[in-house]
């Protein structure tokens, strides 16, 4: 029999024969922890990514399953059928009070390619893309393996609040700068920029030319303690045009439980449809056609769920902010909006260390602090979507092994 095997030599020559970019860029912490789980076994209590325990809502799954009983199962729209599209304008009039055309909406794999498909068609090699940070994984490792650099700005915590300072998102503008993206509700801080900053960031855009990629995942989950101050988080949606430098990105998974769907959208300026349609054709082909009236199944009925959801989390977060929140060695800031709980320990330096010993030692499962760029050592994020039995039990532990370590 001929031999097959590989060289350790050769391996590292298929290794370094990738684009470095790609070959360097590190694992997620997020993952990292969720593969430290894993590996260990045992019933460690899930709170490291960003997802609740409800599976998707019958009503959606329903509709998905009727269109496959149909047939509908061939290629379709690249940019998302029509009756989707003009779906997601109704669901955005409903909540922004104001008209939306379905031209201004693309359907995406998920909120990880409507990111993809922004950056692809504003940036390329060479520019930078600014954003605050701490800051979500996922918006700066896809920005180092296309050659964009990921400009992140630091924000300050202080008195108990983290602090957007614009000014040094400003002065970190140059040349090479093709966009700001803002992150509001931000993931992991739960923090949401408010309306006088969105139009400062907004101005700022319009005067130098500027693109804005505005993430706004968690608008839903709002949790103000202003009386009246709505249901839905300020919003570009509110200061800006149809078809100016904006794109938004979003996705179905947080709002309807639709996770593992991977369905998301991409809403920008109609002129350049073409061109959107173009990146998702040559990057996925679209979105599966049986998938589609599911989606539009959760925009149409899904209110009642989507209210229900965010109740569910703004209750585990009153239970989080009487726990931790309470304790004289934890800094936290009530996080506005989201649904994550981005603490910091005193004593702790080294939070991916951490995070190995409480799943060692207590079963519980977090995201390490490093995981969310500059600012994130000795922090650590919860997310609360979890039932509020592991929520609560997760919660006794934490405080538990504080009190004994």
């Amino acid at each position: 029999m001929a031999e097959t095997g590989i060289s350790c030599g050769e391996n590292s020559a298929v290794l370094d024969a990738l684009k470095p970019v790609v070959r360097d860029e590190p694992e997620s912490g997020i993952v990292n922890a969720a593969n430290y789980v894993w590996k260990k076994g045992g019933n460690v209590i899930p709170m490291w990514v960003g997802e609740g325990s409800s599976p998707t809502p019958e009503f959606i799954c329903r509709a998905a399953v009727e269109s496959l009983a149909r047939g509908e199962t061939f290629y379709t729209w690249q940019r998302g059928i029509p009756e989707l599209r003009e779906a997601l304008a109704r669901y955005h009039a409903r909540h922004y009070a104001k008209p939306f055309n379905a031209e201004n909406f693309y359907v995406t794999g998920g909120g990880m390619q409507a990111l993809q498909t922004a950056i692809q068609a504003i940036a390329g090699a060479g520019s930078e893309i600014v954003m605050p940070s701490p800051a979500w994984p996922n918006h700066a490792a896809p920005l180092r393996m296309l050659e964009v650099k990921p400009v992140e700005v630091p924000m300050n915590f202080s008195n108990g609040r983290w602090q957007l300072d614009l000014d040094q998102i400003f002065d970190a503008v140059n040349a090479d700068t093709r966009a700001i993206l803002v992150n509001s509700p931000s993931n992991p801080v739960g923090m949401v920029v408010g309306d006088d900053e969105l139009i400062a960031i907004r101005d700022f855009c319009r005067k130098r030319g500027l693109w804005i990629i505005a993430d706004e995942v968690y608008g839903r989950f709002y949790y103000p303690l202003t009386p009246g101050a709505g249901k839905v988080a300020p919003s570009f949606q509110n200061h800006c045009d149809a078809e100016e430098q904006i794109i938004y990105v979003n996705t179905f998974s947080k709002n309807w439980a639709m996770t593992g769907w991977r369905m998301g959208w991409v809403q920008a300026p109609e002129v350049i449809g073409q061109q959107i349609e173009n990146l998702i054709q040559y990057n996925t082909s679209g979105v599966a056609s049986f998938m589609q009236p599911a989606g539009i199944a959760a925009l149409d009925q899904g209110e009642e769920f989507v209210e229900s959801q965010v109740a569910h989390c703004a209750a585990g977060l009153d239970y989080l902010t009487s726990t931790l929140g309470q304790r004289d060695d934890i800094s936290v800031q009530r996080p506005d909006g989201s649904f994550y709980y981005f603490f910091k320990v005193d004593g702790i330096t080294d939070s991916v260390a951490a995070i190995k010993t409480w799943i060692d030692e207590i079963n519980v499962g977090l995201a390490p602090g490093t995981a969310f760029g500059e600012g994130g050592e000795g922090w650590f994020r919860l997310c609360f979507a979890c039932s509020h039995e592991n929520l609560h039990e997760a919660a006794d532990r934490l405080c538990q092994w504080l009190d004994h370590r």
